[in-house]
């Protein structure tokens, strides 16, 4: 029997819901078919508000020409969706969310909507779940208590006959799972990796992937579930097998032991390597192709996982040579996406134990991005260079030219590798080609480069010059280049090799300063060069004679230029720049104290007596200086020419050859004592930190209320036997010494006490630790109460040792000192040094306790040690 009337009552709903009555729908259902029919049917004055549609909201917030207004169209709709919450069977939830989450995304409040997203979750329609499980990935996190009630609708949807369901559920337990829900869904992630479903099992396992980031203990579950992934034809399943097989593996070296051997070579490594060969010779294939190359992600993806099961394996590495020399050479390169693929294989390539000539081939393709338009290409490849410049030095000589045209780069980062891959490159074969090419590059480089390069152009040209005078020419370049960005430590070591120098080499470095303090003087630009005028005033103070002598001529001052420009100049053309530079009020304080010392000694070193008595007037003037450091000065020198004069010139004398090492120190600065719970303790000394520039700067004294700070001493004294001793010292202060070149100073204390006759140290090398390829040595020096302890590192192993920091601890009845380091990166077969001063009054044994800490491949290592083989009469 036909209703004709109810035929055309339910004509008016949309095709999707125009059907008969069907016992399976709900309750709900029905309300929602019928409220729909309502509002198409209903007078205006009947039918519910129709909300505001998602484009029509965006459109209103972009039409706002004011954040007021902005703040009012936002505003006024979260009024309406709030008012839309409060009806419990509203028909517009699902766009009311939708609305929300973009307001959110602007940066309004929005969690109001919490509850909401959970209810169309548990809704059966799909449209729903899909915005609720994403307004649950962006307004849920962990801290709220809405987050714990989410579990149970994802395990029920996690069960669900629908792909895309379970698709959802994953996603949203991937985004947002806490340790607890990891733990309590884990086991149906685990059963859904072995779903036939490709759809679910690549969402399974980026869930897996997810889940062991946040609980690494999980990672076991997973384990057996893993072995299928890499036996699907599915592209989709391949790659998130490959990434979940790849997080285990460097997360847990257990698990790339298991991939190793347990499951054997015969399997993973091949199949990877068939997976890959199958990728380089398939046709186009449309569905995975990118700009000609089929399926890069997953190839690159392969290639990291290689690279990792390979490394320090040479079964394993043998077993891939051949299909990453086939990628290496069919790759195209074009592209930015064959790019791409070149750089994992070169990564790969470098890291395992690959053949020579493939090393060789790996570089040649990092020398061929160099050419690259791109200049991240260009940053990639001297960033990996410089990763492996000590692996196949040699290849990467071949491409010194293109890595010094890099140095002209307008991008400062491409200037900054290019910078550290030229010095990496120094040998004694290329030396005066590379600093002529470096010098340049320090003439013209930004303030942020100089103090950098200049100190490591002074130990290249200290370690690899070809003869004793193109050394002083280079510093002397580098002095007058480099400005007042040098630093300090440069200042010093050159003072050092001019003083250890011989004689013809310290008059023709007289006479190279000279040329170049009286060009500053002349040209007023001595302000910005100031280490330049400190060394000049050391070296022309120390071998003045030599530079105003008629024998000086004698001397060759032709430079490499083949220039001669040198003019002998008058004992008062001296003396006269010598004033204008110390009547400058640009100088530093410490320039002049160098200047004022420097004339001082000239004194001595001049002949005429115009030019001595003008000397005096000069340091006389500054017995009234208003600085105090200079006042003094000028007061104890002005002693000199009154009731000292016969000691002046034995005083004033030439100094003997520094020797190179450690310099000494005139003071240190004293800190607060340790509080009462560290009254156990008595020195530690903390190293300093890299800077952003490579450059060291000297850590503060850790403050006394620091908990971790003092948790980490405990530890590192732990086990050291600290027992009062017979004759108890008090305790005293962290110190913490600059390495910098002491000032030169005079002090008139004591000048008539007899000379003691210098003690002879005896050295002993004491091994003290030796881990992953790192040495650490001791080398003690017998001296009284005082013994001096020179910490040596050496690195064997093939990478480069960055962060290195050595800290010590000793008993409170010693005292320790701690000059700083050489420096924090340690490259293979390289050195580095640290200077401990050890105070000990009452004559017991050492017992030192160490703590290394520096990193290897990014992994950061710590290691301690007590040492305690020390001589019996080192204090004696």
């Amino acid at each position: 029997m036909a209703y004709p009337m109810y035929e055309v009552d339910w004509s008016v709903l949309p095709p999707e819901q125009n059907r008969r009555f069907n016992p399976a729908f709900n309750i709900a259902t029905i309300k929602q078919v019928v409220n729909e029919a309502i509002e198409r049917v209903a007078p205006v004055s009947v039918r519910m508000q129709t909300p505001t549609r998602l484009r029509d909201l965006i459109r209103q917030i972009r039409a706002a020409r004011t954040a007021a207004e902005e703040r009012s169209v936002v505003n006024k709709e979260c009024a309406y969706i709030r008012s839309t919450f409060r009806e419990e069977d509203s028909v517009w939830r699902c766009r009311n969310i939708a609305k929300l989450l973009y307001i959110h995304m602007l940066g309004y409040p929005a969690h109001f909507g919490q509850l909401e997203c959970l209810k169309l979750i548990a809704s059966p329609r799909f449209t729903d779940k899909r915005v609720g499980y994403l307004g649950a990935m962006l307004l849920l996190d962990e801290r709220q208590d809405v987050h714990l009630l989410i579990t149970n609708c994802l395990k029920n949807d996690l069960n669900s006959n629908t792909q895309f369901v379970v698709g959802l559920a994953l996603c949203t337990l991937g985004a947002i799972a806490s340790p607890e829900m990891a733990r309590d869904l884990a086991s149906e992630v685990e059963r859904l990796i072995k779903s036939p479903n490709a759809y679910i099992k690549k969402k399974a396992a980026l869930c897996a992937f997810r889940i062991i980031r946040r609980v690494p203990d999980l990672m076991e579950m997973f384990l057996p579930a893993t072995r299928s992934l890499l036996t699907e034809k599915n592209h989709g399943v391949l790659i998130t097998g490959v990434t979940l097989i790849t997080e285990m593996c460097e997360n847990s070296p257990d698990t790339l032991n298991h991939f190793k051997k347990e499951s054997g070579q015969r399997e993973i490594v091949p199949n990877l390597v068939r997976i890959l060969k199958n990728l380089i010779l398939a046709g186009y294939s449309p569905e995975h192709d990118v700009s000609g190359v089929s399926d890069p992600f997953l190839q690159v993806k392969i290639l990291r996982l290689l690279r990792i099961l390979g490394k320090n394996d040479a079964e394993a590495s043998e077993a891939m040579n051949d299909i990453l020399a086939q990628v290496a050479t069919n790759t195209e390169t074009s592209k930015n996406v064959g790019n791409t693929i070149l750089y994992e294989t070169v990564l790969s390539i470098m890291d395992i134990k690959s053949e020579s000539s493939l090393r060789v081939l790996a570089i040649n393709i990092l020398g061929r991005f160099l050419l690259n338009n791109d200049k991240n290409i260009r940053y990639v490849a001297l960033n990996t260079l410089l990763r492996t410049v000590h692996v196949d030095t040699s290849a990467v000589q071949r491409h010194r030219t293109t890595i010094l045209e890099c140095l002209k780069d307008p991008d400062v980062s491409i200037r900054r590798r290019a910078m550290e891959l030229s010095f990496a490159l120094i040998n004694s074969q290329n030396i005066r080609a590379m600093m002529k090419e470096l010098l340049l590059f320090l003439e013209r480089s930004d303030p942020e480069f100089k103090a950098h390069c200049s100190s490591a152009m002074v130990l290249a040209a200290e370690r690899y010059a070809p003869s004793s005078k193109w050394h002083l020419d280079t510093l002397f370049q580098v002095l007058l280049k480099a400005g007042n960005y040098l630093r300090d430590d440069t200042v010093s070591s050159t003072l050092q090799i001019v003083s250890a120098a011989p004689g013809e080499r310290q008059a023709y470095a007289a006479m190279r300063l000279w040329s170049s303090l009286e060009r500053s003087a002349v040209c007023a630009d001595a302000t910005e060069k100031q280490p330049l005028v400190q060394v000049a005033a050391w070296t022309i103070g120390e071998y003045g004679d030599m530079l105003v002598s008629e024998a000086s001529n004698a001397i060759s001052m032709v430079d490499d230029d083949g220039v001669d420009d040198f003019t002998r100049p008058s004992e008062e053309y001296v003396i006269d720049i010598y004033q204008k530079l110390l009547w400058s009020t640009q100088l530093s304080i410490t320039t002049k104290e160098y200047l004022l010392l420097s004339l001082a000694k000239l004194s001595t070193r001049l002949t005429t007596k115009p030019s001595q008595d003008k000397i005096r007037v000069i340091i006389d003037t500054f017995g009234s200086h208003i600085h105090i450091e200079l006042q003094q000065r000028g007061v104890e020198l002005s002693q000199l020419y009154k009731q000292y004069a016969h000691l002046r010139p034995a005083l004033l004398e030439r100094m003997p050859p520094m020797e190179a090492g450690a310099p000494e120190h005139d003071a240190e600065p004293e800190h607060d004592k340790p509080p009462p719970e560290q009254d156990a303790l008595l020195d530690l000394i903390i190293g300093s930190e890299p800077l952003s520039n490579g450059d060291m700067e000297h850590a503060p004294a850790p403050p006394t209320n620091n908990n971790s700070t003092t948790n980490d001493i405990l530890d590192l004294l732990s086990g050291l036997d600290l027992s009062t001793p017979s004759v108890p010292t008090p305790t005293t202060a962290v110190s913490v010494t600059n390495n910098n070149m002491a000032t030169p100073s005079l002090l008139l204390d004591g000048l008539f006490a007899p000379a003691q006759p210098p003690v002879q140290p005896q050295e002993t090398v004491v091994r003290a630790l030796e881990r992953n390829g790192v040495l650490v040595e001791l080398v003690a020096q017998r001296g009284g109460d005082t013994a001096a302890l020179t910490m040596r590192a050496r690195s064997s192993a093939s990478t480069t040792i960055t962060d290195f920091l050595f800290q010590a601890a000793v008993p409170r009845t010693f005292r320790l000192d701690m000059m700083s380091p050489s420096g924090t990166v340690l490259t293979p077969q390289g050195e580095i040094t640290q200077l401990l001063k050890i105070t000990n009054p009452s004559k017991t044994p050492l017992r030192l306790r160490i703590r290394v800490s520096y990193n290897i491949d990014g992994n950061p290592i710590l290691e301690q040690a007590e040492v305690n083989n020390f001589p019996p009469d080192l204090f004696n």
